[in-house]
């Protein structure tokens, strides 16, 4: 990505426990603020170190940093789809980028270089479940080639409202 005087460079890089306070503090605005996770309790420091060191091979974590600060502003994993072993060629996505950050295209750098490493990795599908009112996030997915295959009503409940959660599917 190129830089400017007002939006330093960013790398992407496999996340290390050492940015476990950076993911926490931007998955944690998301969990106590929108709807864009359906979890509803924030992650301590050691719960998000926990979380990454889970995270290995083609399961890894990445993260987005700015070069210049080295503060982590985005973070994006895989993770398996289901459980049941004839699943086990199709992943799921998250990406996150810390609001501040949003429209420097961290989110399509992150997504791109996750989807990479489902390739990479021999995966055939990657699955994005994303609440469906979240048109940044339908919108990213769709710019690398994600297509909606679904809409599950009702399936989520946060803030006191009921979610539907729209489901896409980018072909490896």
């Amino acid at each position: 990505m190129s830089s400017s005087p007002s939006q330093p460079q960013i790398i992407i890089r496999r996340a290390t426990a050492d940015d476990a306070e950076g993911i926490a503090e931007i998955y944690n605005a998301e969990v106590l603020n929108f709807t864009s996770t359906m979890d509803m309790v924030p992650r301590t420091i050691e719960e998000q170190r926990e979380w990454i060191q889970s995270r290995s091979g083609a399961f890894s974590a990445i993260v987005a940093c700015d070069s210049a600060s080295g503060a982590v502003v985005g973070f994006a994993s895989l993770s398996k789809y289901k459980e049941r072993a004839a699943y086990s060629t199709t992943v799921e996505d998250s990406v996150y980028v810390d609001r501040a950050h949003h429209g420097r295209g961290i989110g399509h750098l992150l997504l791109s270089a996750i989807c990479d490493t489902a390739r990479d990795g021999g995966f055939h599908s990657v699955i994005a479940r994303i609440e469906a009112s979240g048109e940044g996030s339908l919108a990213l997915h769709r710019s690398v080639g994600f297509e909606m295959i679904g809409i599950e009503r009702q399936v989520g409940r946060k803030f006191n409202r009921w979610l539907d959660v729209a489901v896409m599917q980018l072909m490896l």
